[in-house]
Protein backbone atom coordinates (compact mmCIF):
# COMPACT_ATOMS: atom_id res chain seq x y z
CA UNK A 1 0.00 0.00 0.00
CA UNK A 2 1.39 3.38 -0.95
CA UNK A 3 2.71 5.56 1.97
CA UNK A 4 1.47 9.32 1.00
CA UNK A 5 2.95 12.24 1.56
CA UNK A 6 1.12 14.72 4.02
CA UNK A 7 -0.33 17.15 2.97
CA UNK A 8 0.96 20.99 4.19
CA UNK A 9 -0.61 23.05 6.28
CA UNK A 10 1.11 26.33 4.41
CA UNK A 11 -0.11 27.30 0.98
CA UNK A 12 1.93 25.71 -1.86
CA UNK A 13 3.79 28.34 -4.23
CA UNK A 14 2.30 29.38 -7.19
CA UNK A 15 4.14 27.52 -9.91
CA UNK A 16 3.59 29.15 -13.81
CA UNK A 17 5.89 26.36 -15.15
CA UNK A 18 8.74 24.37 -15.47
CA UNK A 19 11.58 26.66 -16.73
CA UNK A 20 14.81 25.04 -16.77
CA UNK A 21 17.60 21.91 -15.96
CA UNK A 22 20.71 21.89 -15.12
CA UNK A 23 23.01 18.89 -15.82
CA UNK A 24 26.41 17.74 -14.97
CA UNK A 25 27.88 16.72 -18.12
CA UNK A 26 31.71 15.16 -18.17
CA UNK A 27 32.69 16.40 -21.20
CA UNK A 28 31.32 20.16 -21.61
CA UNK A 29 33.33 20.39 -25.55
CA UNK A 30 31.58 17.31 -26.45
CA UNK A 31 28.39 18.68 -24.83
CA UNK A 32 28.52 21.84 -26.84
CA UNK A 33 29.06 20.19 -29.91
CA UNK A 34 25.69 18.32 -29.46
CA UNK A 35 23.19 20.67 -28.06
CA UNK A 36 24.59 23.45 -29.94
CA UNK A 37 25.92 22.55 -33.38
CA UNK A 38 23.86 19.67 -33.61
CA UNK A 39 20.32 20.73 -31.94
CA UNK A 40 20.61 24.13 -32.45
CA UNK A 41 20.22 25.45 -29.21
CA UNK A 42 21.11 28.79 -28.25
CA UNK A 43 24.15 29.96 -26.24
CA UNK A 44 23.58 32.97 -23.63
CA UNK A 45 26.36 32.79 -21.96
CA UNK A 46 29.38 30.64 -21.13
CA UNK A 47 32.71 30.12 -19.72
CA UNK A 48 35.52 26.96 -18.70
CA UNK A 49 33.47 24.96 -16.55
CA UNK A 50 29.20 26.10 -17.05
CA UNK A 51 27.29 27.02 -20.64
CA UNK A 52 24.20 28.29 -20.36
CA UNK A 53 21.40 27.74 -23.28
CA UNK A 54 18.15 28.83 -24.65
CA UNK A 55 15.53 27.73 -27.09
CA UNK A 56 14.58 30.19 -29.66
CA UNK A 57 11.29 31.99 -28.26
CA UNK A 58 12.73 31.87 -24.32
CA UNK A 59 13.39 35.60 -22.68
CA UNK A 60 15.06 34.36 -19.83
CA UNK A 61 18.21 33.81 -19.28
CA UNK A 62 18.35 30.10 -20.14
CA UNK A 63 16.40 26.42 -20.16
CA UNK A 64 19.61 24.21 -19.65
CA UNK A 65 22.66 24.49 -17.68
CA UNK A 66 25.79 22.58 -19.22
CA UNK A 67 27.77 21.87 -15.89
CA UNK A 68 31.63 20.26 -16.00
CA UNK A 69 31.77 17.41 -12.96
CA UNK A 70 32.61 13.88 -12.93
CA UNK A 71 29.65 12.05 -12.50
CA UNK A 72 26.81 13.00 -15.47
CA UNK A 73 23.57 13.51 -13.29
CA UNK A 74 20.60 16.25 -13.24
CA UNK A 75 21.33 18.95 -10.31
CA UNK A 76 18.39 20.73 -10.44
CA UNK A 77 14.79 20.67 -11.89
CA UNK A 78 14.05 24.51 -11.56
CA UNK A 79 10.44 25.93 -11.78
CA UNK A 80 9.37 29.73 -12.46
CA UNK A 81 6.92 30.92 -9.59
CA UNK A 82 4.15 33.75 -10.22
CA UNK A 83 6.33 36.26 -8.24
CA UNK A 84 9.14 36.77 -5.04
CA UNK A 85 6.60 35.93 -2.54
CA UNK A 86 6.23 32.06 -4.08
CA UNK A 87 9.87 31.59 -3.24
CA UNK A 88 8.98 31.96 0.17
CA UNK A 89 6.27 29.82 -0.17
CA UNK A 90 8.07 27.03 -1.64
CA UNK A 91 10.36 27.15 1.12
CA UNK A 92 8.03 27.12 4.36
CA UNK A 93 5.95 24.28 2.17
CA UNK A 94 9.00 22.20 1.93
CA UNK A 95 10.32 23.09 5.42
CA UNK A 96 6.84 21.69 6.29
CA UNK A 97 7.97 18.29 4.68
CA UNK A 98 10.61 18.05 6.85
CA UNK A 99 12.73 18.40 3.69
CA UNK A 100 15.94 19.62 3.30
CA UNK A 101 16.16 23.35 1.89
CA UNK A 102 18.39 25.64 0.71
CA UNK A 103 18.10 29.46 -0.27
CA UNK A 104 20.09 31.67 -2.53
CA UNK A 105 19.34 34.89 -2.86
CA UNK A 106 21.81 35.13 -5.52
CA UNK A 107 20.53 32.18 -6.91
CA UNK A 108 22.91 29.03 -7.81
CA UNK A 109 23.13 29.74 -11.71
CA UNK A 110 24.03 33.06 -13.30
CA UNK A 111 20.54 34.39 -14.82
CA UNK A 112 18.68 33.66 -11.64
CA UNK A 113 17.97 35.81 -8.72
CA UNK A 114 16.68 34.61 -5.48
CA UNK A 115 15.33 31.09 -5.49
CA UNK A 116 15.32 27.82 -3.46
CA UNK A 117 16.49 24.22 -4.18
CA UNK A 118 15.31 21.36 -2.24
CA UNK A 119 15.46 17.81 -2.18
CA UNK A 120 11.91 16.58 -2.86
CA UNK A 121 9.88 13.84 -1.13
CA UNK A 122 10.55 11.61 -3.85
CA UNK A 123 14.23 12.61 -3.51
CA UNK A 124 14.34 15.01 -6.75
CA UNK A 125 16.80 18.24 -6.83
CA UNK A 126 13.64 21.07 -7.34
CA UNK A 127 14.01 24.77 -7.26
CA UNK A 128 11.73 27.59 -7.63
CA UNK A 129 12.75 30.71 -8.66
CA UNK A 130 10.83 34.03 -9.43
CA UNK A 131 14.08 36.63 -10.63
CA UNK A 132 15.97 36.01 -13.88
CA UNK A 133 17.74 37.96 -16.07
CA UNK A 134 15.62 38.63 -19.27
CA UNK A 135 17.56 38.51 -22.83
CA UNK A 136 16.63 38.90 -26.39
CA UNK A 137 13.36 36.56 -27.46
CA UNK A 138 14.67 35.72 -31.01
CA UNK A 139 11.35 34.90 -32.29
CA UNK A 140 11.56 37.00 -35.64
CA UNK A 141 15.08 36.04 -35.91
CA UNK A 142 14.58 34.27 -38.79
CA UNK A 143 18.12 34.81 -40.18
CA UNK A 144 19.22 32.29 -37.67
CA UNK A 145 16.25 30.06 -37.40
CA UNK A 146 17.94 26.53 -38.44
CA UNK A 147 15.31 23.49 -39.75
CA UNK A 148 15.41 21.72 -37.05
CA UNK A 149 14.82 24.83 -34.40
CA UNK A 150 13.93 24.04 -30.78
CA UNK A 151 11.66 26.93 -30.01
CA UNK A 152 10.81 26.21 -26.48
CA UNK A 153 11.39 23.73 -23.08
CA UNK A 154 8.65 22.06 -22.71
CA UNK A 155 8.51 19.27 -20.23
CA UNK A 156 10.69 17.29 -17.66
CA UNK A 157 10.23 13.29 -16.86
CA UNK A 158 10.98 11.63 -14.15
CA UNK A 159 11.28 8.19 -12.76
CA UNK A 160 10.13 7.15 -9.34
CA UNK A 161 9.11 3.73 -7.80
CA UNK A 162 5.62 5.11 -6.64
CA UNK A 163 3.74 6.93 -9.19
CA UNK A 164 0.79 7.41 -7.10
CA UNK A 165 2.47 8.92 -4.16
CA UNK A 166 4.28 10.77 -6.48
CA UNK A 167 1.09 11.93 -8.24
CA UNK A 168 -0.50 12.99 -4.49
CA UNK A 169 2.53 15.21 -3.84
CA UNK A 170 2.37 16.96 -6.80
CA UNK A 171 -1.43 17.43 -7.25
CA UNK A 172 -1.02 18.82 -3.34
CA UNK A 173 1.77 20.99 -5.45
CA UNK A 174 -1.15 22.48 -7.81
CA UNK A 175 -0.06 20.26 -10.79
CA UNK A 176 -3.00 18.86 -12.82
CA UNK A 177 -3.24 15.46 -14.08
CA UNK A 178 -3.82 15.20 -18.10
CA UNK A 179 -3.14 11.60 -18.61
CA UNK A 180 -2.15 8.13 -17.06
CA UNK A 181 -1.23 4.86 -17.80
CA UNK A 182 -2.88 2.28 -15.43
CA UNK A 183 -3.91 -1.29 -15.51
CA UNK A 184 -7.14 -3.25 -14.72
CA UNK A 185 -5.90 -4.18 -11.14
CA UNK A 186 -5.49 -0.46 -9.96
CA UNK A 187 -1.36 -0.50 -10.77
CA UNK A 188 -0.36 3.08 -12.00
CA UNK A 189 2.64 3.20 -14.44
CA UNK A 190 2.73 6.77 -15.21
CA UNK A 191 1.20 9.98 -14.89
CA UNK A 192 1.23 12.99 -17.06
CA UNK A 193 0.88 16.59 -14.83
CA UNK A 194 0.57 20.11 -15.75
CA UNK A 195 0.98 23.66 -14.84
CA UNK A 196 0.67 25.45 -18.15
CA UNK A 197 -1.44 24.79 -20.39
CA UNK A 198 -0.16 21.74 -22.15
CA UNK A 199 -0.39 18.02 -21.05
CA UNK A 200 2.18 18.17 -18.87
CA UNK A 201 5.18 20.55 -17.12
CA UNK A 202 6.40 17.39 -15.61
CA UNK A 203 5.15 13.48 -16.04
CA UNK A 204 6.06 10.45 -13.31
CA UNK A 205 7.56 7.54 -15.21
CA UNK A 206 7.37 4.14 -12.83
CA UNK A 207 10.35 2.50 -12.39
CA UNK A 208 13.69 2.33 -10.42
CA UNK A 209 14.20 6.21 -8.74
CA UNK A 210 14.54 8.57 -8.19
CA UNK A 211 15.87 9.34 -11.96
CA UNK A 212 15.63 11.45 -14.84
CA UNK A 213 14.20 9.95 -18.04
CA UNK A 214 14.22 12.79 -20.26
CA UNK A 215 14.02 16.84 -20.82
CA UNK A 216 12.08 17.62 -23.68
CA UNK A 217 12.02 20.65 -26.11
CA UNK A 218 9.24 21.41 -28.63
CA UNK A 219 9.64 22.45 -32.19
CA UNK A 220 7.00 24.61 -34.15
CA UNK A 221 6.03 21.71 -36.85
CA UNK A 222 6.71 17.71 -36.86
CA UNK A 223 9.09 18.53 -39.86
CA UNK A 224 11.56 20.13 -37.89
CA UNK A 225 11.64 16.89 -36.21
CA UNK A 226 12.46 15.28 -39.38
CA UNK A 227 14.94 17.57 -40.39
CA UNK A 228 16.80 16.34 -36.86
CA UNK A 229 16.95 12.40 -37.60
CA UNK A 230 18.30 13.69 -41.46
CA UNK A 231 20.80 15.93 -40.18
CA UNK A 232 22.45 13.04 -37.22
CA UNK A 233 22.02 10.67 -39.96
CA UNK A 234 24.35 13.21 -42.21
CA UNK A 235 26.65 13.44 -39.22
CA UNK A 236 26.61 9.66 -38.76
CA UNK A 237 25.47 9.71 -35.30
CA UNK A 238 22.28 7.82 -35.96
CA UNK A 239 23.02 5.43 -32.99
CA UNK A 240 22.26 8.09 -30.89
CA UNK A 241 18.91 8.13 -32.05
CA UNK A 242 17.51 5.79 -29.14
CA UNK A 243 13.71 5.89 -30.25
CA UNK A 244 11.15 7.34 -32.97
CA UNK A 245 10.37 9.07 -34.97
CA UNK A 246 6.66 8.57 -34.06
CA UNK A 247 3.60 9.86 -32.52
CA UNK A 248 2.60 9.18 -29.25
CA UNK A 249 -0.66 7.74 -27.73
CA UNK A 250 -0.61 9.44 -24.48
CA UNK A 251 -0.26 13.36 -25.39
CA UNK A 252 -1.01 13.14 -29.25
CA UNK A 253 3.04 14.79 -29.87
CA UNK A 254 5.09 13.87 -32.34
CA UNK A 255 8.07 12.81 -30.65
CA UNK A 256 11.93 11.66 -31.42
CA UNK A 257 14.10 10.72 -28.31
CA UNK A 258 17.85 11.21 -28.59
CA UNK A 259 20.58 10.64 -26.56
CA UNK A 260 23.65 13.15 -25.88
CA UNK A 261 27.17 11.57 -24.80
CA UNK A 262 26.64 11.38 -21.53
CA UNK A 263 23.13 9.15 -22.31
CA UNK A 264 20.93 11.91 -21.03
CA UNK A 265 17.83 11.54 -22.87
CA UNK A 266 16.41 14.29 -24.65
CA UNK A 267 13.08 14.58 -26.09
CA UNK A 268 11.59 16.25 -29.22
CA UNK A 269 8.21 16.95 -29.05
CA UNK A 270 5.46 18.86 -30.84
CA UNK A 271 1.56 19.18 -31.61
CA UNK A 272 0.04 18.61 -28.30
CA UNK A 273 -3.04 19.87 -26.89
CA UNK A 274 -4.74 22.72 -24.80
CA UNK A 275 -5.44 21.50 -21.18
CA UNK A 276 -6.35 24.91 -19.80
CA UNK A 277 -10.39 24.34 -18.77
CA UNK A 278 -10.70 23.46 -14.93
CA UNK A 279 -12.52 20.67 -16.50
CA UNK A 280 -9.88 19.05 -18.73
CA UNK A 281 -10.50 15.66 -18.98
CA UNK A 282 -8.02 13.22 -17.89
CA UNK A 283 -7.63 10.36 -20.09
CA UNK A 284 -6.21 6.88 -18.72
CA UNK A 285 -5.06 4.34 -21.07
CA UNK A 286 -4.57 1.05 -20.26
CA UNK A 287 -1.24 -0.73 -19.76
CA UNK A 288 -1.63 -3.27 -22.71
CA UNK A 289 -3.10 -1.11 -25.07
CA UNK A 290 -0.29 -1.06 -27.86
CA UNK A 291 -0.43 2.59 -28.91
CA UNK A 292 -0.48 4.14 -25.96
CA UNK A 293 3.46 4.66 -25.94
CA UNK A 294 3.60 5.05 -29.86
CA UNK A 295 0.09 5.38 -31.85
CA UNK A 296 1.40 3.79 -34.78
CA UNK A 297 2.12 0.45 -32.22
CA UNK A 298 5.85 0.20 -32.80
CA UNK A 299 7.77 -1.13 -30.32
CA UNK A 300 9.63 0.49 -27.25
CA UNK A 301 12.80 -0.23 -27.17
CA UNK A 302 13.82 -1.68 -23.98
CA UNK A 303 16.52 0.57 -23.24
CA UNK A 304 13.92 3.47 -22.72
CA UNK A 305 11.82 1.73 -20.30
CA UNK A 306 15.57 0.51 -17.93
CA UNK A 307 17.82 3.81 -18.35
CA UNK A 308 17.64 6.92 -17.19
CA UNK A 309 19.67 9.99 -15.28
CA UNK A 310 20.76 9.72 -11.77
CA UNK A 311 19.63 12.60 -9.69
CA UNK A 312 22.35 14.60 -7.69
CA UNK A 313 21.42 15.81 -3.82
CA UNK A 314 21.60 19.30 -2.51
CA UNK A 315 25.51 18.48 -1.55
CA UNK A 316 26.04 17.28 -4.98
CA UNK A 317 26.06 13.88 -4.45
CA UNK A 318 24.23 10.92 -6.16
CA UNK A 319 20.76 9.65 -5.06
CA UNK A 320 20.60 6.12 -4.39
CA UNK A 321 18.46 4.31 -6.94
CA UNK A 322 15.56 2.46 -5.18
CA UNK A 323 14.39 -0.55 -7.18
CA UNK A 324 10.51 -0.36 -8.45
CA UNK A 325 8.39 -2.97 -6.15
CA UNK A 326 5.39 -2.69 -8.56
CA UNK A 327 5.00 -4.19 -11.79
CA UNK A 328 6.90 -2.79 -14.88
CA UNK A 329 5.40 -1.65 -17.74
CA UNK A 330 7.92 -3.30 -20.05
CA UNK A 331 7.39 -6.58 -18.17
CA UNK A 332 3.63 -6.61 -18.49
CA UNK A 333 3.51 -5.41 -22.29
CA UNK A 334 6.51 -7.09 -23.31
CA UNK A 335 7.90 -10.74 -23.31
CA UNK A 336 6.84 -14.19 -22.45
CA UNK A 337 4.82 -13.06 -19.53
CA UNK A 338 3.84 -9.49 -20.86
CA UNK A 339 1.06 -9.22 -23.75
CA UNK A 340 -0.88 -5.51 -25.55
CA UNK A 341 -3.31 -5.36 -27.66
CA UNK A 342 -4.00 -3.50 -30.80
CA UNK A 343 -7.87 -3.02 -30.40
CA UNK A 344 -10.46 -3.16 -27.66
CA UNK A 345 -11.72 -6.39 -25.61
CA UNK A 346 -14.31 -8.51 -26.76
CA UNK A 347 -12.94 -7.25 -31.03
CA UNK A 348 -11.08 -9.40 -32.49
CA UNK A 349 -7.31 -8.43 -31.42
CA UNK A 350 -4.36 -7.60 -33.87
CA UNK A 351 -0.85 -8.09 -32.46
CA UNK A 352 2.27 -6.40 -33.98
CA UNK A 353 5.43 -8.29 -33.51
CA UNK A 354 8.99 -6.07 -32.94
CA UNK A 355 12.18 -5.81 -31.75
CA UNK A 356 10.86 -5.61 -28.35
CA UNK A 357 11.87 -9.28 -26.86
Amino acid sequence: MTDFIPTPTVPAPDIVRCAYMEIVVTDLARSRAFYVDVLGLHVTEEDDSTIYLRAFEEFIHHNLVLRKGPVAAVAAFAYRVKSPAEVDAAEAYYKELGCRTERRKDGFVKGIGDAVRVEDPLGFPYEFFYETTHVERLTQRYDIYNAGELVRLDHFNQVTTDVPKGRKYLEDLGFRVSEDIKDSDGVSYAVWMHRKQTVHDTALTGGDGPRMHHIAFATHEKHNIIQICDKMGALRISDRIERGPGRHGVSNAFYLYILDPDDHRVEIYTQDYYTGDPDNPVVTWDVHDNQRRDWWGNPVVPSWYTEASLVLDLDGNPQPVIKRTDASEMAVTVGADGFSYTREPGEERGFKMGNQL
